[in-house]
C-alpha cells in the first residue's frame, strides 16, 4: 500500500458508499470479523505443525520414487539391465506423458473426494500396480528396456496429481499471504530428496552383496517407504478445515472466517466443471501457461540431470552422489528465504524474477566451459542451477492461485499449469541426450527458456501493477488486492473489486 493509503475502517467506508453507484465492495456482510490474532496464531500453529510434515513427507518419497532412477543410473543400472543408445533418456521422458495428460482429470477426483484421501491412494495405487507381475521396483528385478518402460508410465499416472492437489489443499487451510511459504515447506521435500536421495544412494551403494546389486536395495528402501507413509496418511490428513475433529467449533469458524476473507469465493464449493474451466477465457491463464512452460524446462533438468551433470566432472560413482547433495541443500535454502521473503511482502513477480536470473547464469557458465578442465567453477555453477530452479515452481503457482478465488477453478488451473510445467520435461529429456556426455551443450542452451520466462513475468507484473492502478483511478479509491475480501470475487476479474496480487 502506499504511504498516503487511509485506514483499513476509511477505506471500507468509502467504498460502501459508492456501492450503488460503482458496484464495488470489500465485505458483502458481517460475517467476516476480524479473526483475533492470538487465536489465529495458534490456529496456524496447528495447521503447519498437523498438515505440513505428513505433507512434506509425501513429496519427498514420491520425488524420490520419481528421480531414484538419476542415482540408480550412476551405479551402473542402465547397463545391468541392458538400456543402449538413447533408451535411458526416453524412460526419463514416457514419465511426463501420462503425467501431463492424468494430472487434469485427477485433480477433479481430489477436489471432490479431497485430497487427504486421494492422494494417499494414488501413492498406495503405484505400489499395487507394480506388483501386478513380480517383476516390479519393489522387487527390484526388473530385467529390460520394456518392464521398466510400463513402470515408468504408471508411475506418471499415481504421481501425476501429488503437486496441484497439494496446492489446492493448502489454499484451503492457508490465506494469501501464507501460502508461498507454506508451499516452499511443502517443496523443499523434494529438493531436499534430492540431497536425500544422494546420501541414501551414497550408503546404499557401500552395500556388497553378490546376488544383488546396490541400485536394488536403493528401489526397495525408497519404494517400501512410500507405500507405509502413504497408509498413515490416508488416517491423519483432515478433509478441509471445517470438518477437521481436532479443531473445535470455535476454530472452525476462525479457519472459515480466514478463507473467506483471503483465499476463497466459498468455503467448500461443489465441484462446477463447467465453471472451472471458465477461468481460461481470460488471457492472462493462457500467459500463465507459457511462463510455465518456460520455467518447467530448467527445473525439470536440474531435477532429472542433477546427477548426471555432476557425473561429467569425472568423479566416481559414490562421490557423484555425494557431490549431489550441497547444491539441492542451497537450493532449498534459497527456496524457503525467497517464499517466506514473498509471504512478507506479498509479492511475487520480483521474487519469481530473482531466482531466473541466477539459474540463467548458471546454465551459461556450463555451457561455457569445459568441466573436464574447470571442475570447480563448474560445480559452484550446478549451486546456480538448483538456486534458481525450485523457487519459480513453487512462488508461480501461488501467483495464479493466488489470483483466482473460487475453489473449482483454483482446483483445475493448478492441475492444467502444473501438468503444462510437466511437459517441458519432454523437452529436457530431448537435448540432455547420450551423445552429448559429458558436456551436454545442447542442454545448456536452456538458458533461453529461462531469459523467455523472466520476460514475460515482468511484463505480467508490469502489467498488473498497472491495471490496479488504473482501477483505483477509476473508482477514486487506493487499495490493495490485501483489502478485499475474497468472498466477493468468485468471477475473478470481472469484478469491480478485484484487485491482482502481483
Amino acid at each position: 500500500m502506499s504511504t498516503n493509503q487511509p485506514s483499513d475502517d476509511l477505506v471500507k467506508e468509502a467504498i460502501k458508499s459508492e456501492d450503488a453507484a460503482s458496484g464495488i465492495s470489500i465485505a458483502p456482510t458481517d460475517e467476516l470479523r476480524e479473526v483475533p490474532r492470538d487465536e489465529e496464531r495458534r490456529l496456524l500453529w496447528k495447521f503447519d505443525t498437523r498438515l505440513l510434515p505428513p505433507l512434506a513427507f509425501m513429496y519427498l518419497c514420491n520425488a524420490l520414487d520419481k528421480g531414484n532412477v538419476g542415482n540408480a543410473k550412476t551405479d551402473g543400472w542402465d547397463k545391468d539391465i541392458h538400456l543402449t543408445g538413447n533408451q535411458y533418456y526416453l524412460l526419463v521422458m514416457v514419465f511426463y506423458v501420462p503425467f501431463c495428460l492424468f494430472g487434469t482429470p485427477i485433480s477433479l477426483v481430489v477436489k471432490k473426494f479431497s485430497a487427504a484421501r486421494v492422494l494417499p491412494m494414488m501413492m498406495v495405487g503405484f505400489v499395487s500396480v507394480l506388483h501386478y507381475r513380480k517383476k516390479s521396483i519393489l522387487a527390484a528385478v526388473a530385467t529390460n528396456f520394456g518392464e521398466i518402460f510400463t513402470i515408468r508410465f504408471f508411475l506418471g499416472i499415481f504421481e501425476s496429481a501429488m503437486l496441484p492437489g497439494v496446492v489446492y489443499y493448502l489454499s484451503t487451510f492457508y490465506k494469501r499471504n501464507e501460502l508461498a511459504s507454506r508451499l516452499g515447506i511443502f517443496y523443499a521435500a523434494a529438493s531436499i530428496a534430492g540431497a536425500f536421495s544422494g546420501l541414501i544412494a551414497f550408503g546404499v551403494f557401500h552395500i556388497h552383496d553378490s546376488k544383488h546389486h546396490g541400485w536394488q536395495y536403493l528401489f526397495w528402501i525408497e519404494g517400501g517407504g512410500s507405500v507405509l507413509f502413504a497408509i498413515f496418511a490416508y488416517f491423519w490428513l483432515p478433509r478441509s478445515p471445517t470438518t477437521w475433529r481436532s479443531l473445535n467449533e470455535r476454530e472452525r469458524s476462525l479457519a472459515r472466517a480466514r478463507v473467506l476473507k483471503d483465499s476463497s469465493a466459498e468455503v467448500d464449493e461443489r465441484l462446477d466443471i463447467s465453471h472451472a474451466f471458465a477461468a481460461f477465457k481470460d488471457p492472462m491463464y493462457w500467459i500463465w501457461a507459457l511462463i510455465n512452460l518456460s520455467f518447467g524446462v530448467p527445473l525439470a533438468s536440474v531435477n532429472n540431470f542433477l546427477p548426471q551433470i555432476v557425473a561429467s566432472l569425472g568423479y566416481s560413482t559414490v562421490k557423484t552422489n555425494l557431490l549431489t547433495v550441497a547444491p539441492n541443500v542451497a537450493g532449498t535454502v534459497a527456496l524457503l528465504l525467497l517464499t517466506f521473503s514473498s509471504d512478507y511482502f506479498r509479492e511475487r513477480s520480483i521474487h519469481i524474477c530473482i531466482p531466473l536470473v541466477v539459474g540463467i547464469l548458471g546454465f551459461i557458465i556450463l555451457g561455457a566451459i569445459n568441466p573436464l578442465e574447470h571442475r570447480q567453477v563448474a560445480y559452484f555453477a550446478t549451486f546456480l542451477l538448483t538456486m534458481g530452479a525450485f523457487a519459480p515452481s513453487v512462488l508461480v503457482a501461488t501467483w495464479y492461485s493466488n489470483n483466482t478465488a473460487g475453489e473449482s477453478r483454483r482446483a483445475v488451473v493448478a492441475a492444467i499449469m502444473v501438468a503444462i510445467a510437466n511437459s517441458a520435461g519432454l523437452i529436457s529429456t530431448n537435448v540432455f541426450r547420450a551423445q552429448d556426455e559429458p558436456r551436454y551443450i545442447p542442454g545448456m542452451s536452456l538458458a533461453a527458456f529461462g531469459g523467455l520466462c523472466l520476460i514475460l513475468v515482468l511484463s505480467v507484473g508490469a502489467y498488473m501493477r498497472w491495471e490496479n492502478r488504473r482501477r483505483n483511478h477509476v473508482q477514486g479509491i487506493n487499495i490493495t488486492a490485501a483489502d478485499v475480501d475474497t468472498s466477493i470475487l468468485k468471477e475473478g476479474p470481472s469484478s469491480p473489486s478485484f484487485r491482482y496480487m502481483y
